[in-house]
């Protein structure tokens, strides 16, 4: 596929994605981004609509209507990058840390080969704001962007896989996120004085450490879930035990039962404690997204185009994670099928949402071409709404 591929073409996707990568914009910013993508999508002749769930684009491309959403998101992330890149972010604290950039110019350039040969049945390409901070996907639904849509499909590149490698599942392929703050109040004092004290900081590492059970003692083994603690604050000086301490984390899960259950397990843990320790804990819980769901019928017809384009041995049906993503918002609403599409460099990992994160731009090749092929199978199959 990659010797194959126009060179000139090639070199377009890539400098549009480098281009990306320089000027990130975080969620609900991307002005620039999707002024730029409106520009080439209204040079391609296609139908564009700008402001979809405040910042998004989109464009209708064939006949017979929207009936297949192609969708990519565009947001990036509050970091400061070093991946030492040539082309590295010019925007202080701001990185496209995930891949975004990629998947804008893979669906562009995808968008480009089915406009100059349309499909039989419509599609609606959706360049999506806000999927790392959540609410995009929502935005975009409320704003009609599946209006007529009756499935849906996107991509992730993946550094997980490497170039030429495709990972796809036939059921929930990345997992719910959840999002909780807990407050532990204690009494403070002095450092010298701690038996005068009620010590949240003592009471929070026991909280860190008890919930390591939800998981290892409260979810089935044959059942997949994560409960993470990710920040901790509390305290300014070296000899004063504070008052207050604030611990925030996440739990992921794919089951609807696991889901259900996982407040009262974390709340029961969290309470019983911080009783045990003498001091108080609230905890505020907050579902993000939902599970990512295949529907395995058009999972079977991205399998197939993977395969064709590939081959069998490069296309990995077992792929999930833990991850979370909003697609998950149209998933829930029409059948459809998310994909990964390897993208990891030579040389030392460079992990999702790291500073040095980085890709092997070959993949941009693999994710236009499977791109534009599922798209085609897909939007000819004709899927109807779950």
């Amino acid at each position: 596929m990659l010797d194959r591929f126009p060179a000139d073409e090639y070199r377009s996707i890539v400098e549009l994605r480098r281009d990306l990568h320089r000027h990130p914009e975080l969620a609900f910013e991307e002005s620039r981004t999707g002024a730029l993508v409106a520009a080439r999508l209204a040079r391609l002749g296609a139908a564009v609509a700008t402001g979809v769930g405040k910042t998004g684009v989109t464009a209708d491309v064939g006949e017979g209507g929207a009936r297949l959403l192609v969708r990519a998101d565009m947001d990036a992330l509050p970091l400061t990058e070093a991946s030492g890149e040539e082309f590295s972010s010019e925007e202080a604290g701001r990185m496209h840390a995930c891949g975004h950039d990629g998947h804008v110019a893979i669906a562009l350039a995808a968008a480009g080969r089915l406009r100059r040969d349309p499909p039989a049945r419509g599609l609606r390409f959706l360049f999506q704001p806000a999927e790392e901070r959540g609410g995009g996907a929502r935005a975009c639904v409320a704003d009609g962007v599946l209006d007529g849509v009756t499935a849906a499909i996107g991509l992730h590149l993946w550094n997980q896989l490497p170039v030429g490698k495709v990972g796809v599942f036939r059921g929930a392929m990345m997992a719910a996120v959840d999002e909780f703050e807990i407050s532990v109040r204690g009494r403070g004092g002095h450092g010298a004085a701690p038996h005068e004290t009620f010590d949240p900081i003592v009471a929070a590492a026991r909280i860190v450490e008890a919930l390591q059970t939800v998981v290892s003692r409260e979810v089935s083994p044959l059942d997949s879930a994560v409960v993470t603690i990710a920040s901790i604050h509390g305290g300014d000086a070296f000899n004063i035990i504070p008052s207050t301490v604030r611990l925030t984390g996440t739990a992921r899960w794919f089951t609807e039962a696991t889901g259900a259950a996982m407040p009262a397990k974390i709340g029961r843990i969290v309470s019983g404690t911080a009783a045990a320790a003498g001091v108080s804990a609230h905890l505020e819980y907050r579902r993000i997204n939902r599970p990512v769901v295949n529907d395995p019928r058009v999972a079977d017809v991205v399998i197939e185009a993977a395969r064709r384009l590939l081959g069998e041995e490069n296309v990995d049906t077992e792929t999930r994670t833990l991850g979370g993503e909003d697609m998950s918002v149209y998933l829930d609403r029409v059948p459809g099928c998310f994909f990964f599409v390897g993208s990891a460099p030579e040389g030392p990992h460079r992990p999702h949402h790291s500073p040095e994160f980085a890709i092997d731009e070959r993949a941009l090749v693999v994710g236009t071409t499977l791109l534009e092929a599922a798209a085609r199978d897909v939007a000819a199959a004709a899927f109807e709404r779950a």
